[in-house]
């Protein structure tokens, strides 16, 4: 005799589980369980600041940071024309040159 009679169909047995989860108590942490995470992550995060700010512990922003101040720091003889004429050492701003004779 098969006992296909006295199970219930698959639907049936999926709806009982889920009302028997749903009738569970429902988990709750332990008392003052947030509390102790805020007061560890507050702990951890005032060991580990070093005097630097967060912008400069980042390799590329430190990098950038030393290119800005080398390129500010010179001189700035790059900017200035140079001493053969108004146009530079380039030659701009100065009138053409007349095409050679045949």
């Amino acid at each position: 005799m098969s006992d296909s009679a006295v199970r219930p169909a698959p639907a049936e047995e999926w709806e009982d589980l889920m009302l028997q989860l749903r009738e569970q108590p429902q988990a709750r942490p332990r008392p003052f369980f947030y509390q102790r995470v805020r007061a560890r992550t507050a702990a951890e995060t005032a060991a580990e600041s070093p005097g630097l700010p967060g912008w400069l512990r980042r390799p590329a922003y430190a990098v950038l940071c030393g290119a800005v101040v080398l390129a500010l720091s010179g001189d700035g003889a790059a900017l200035r024309p140079a001493a053969g004429g108004p146009g530079g050492a380039m030659g701009l701003g100065s009138p053409p040159a007349r095409p050679l004779p045949r």
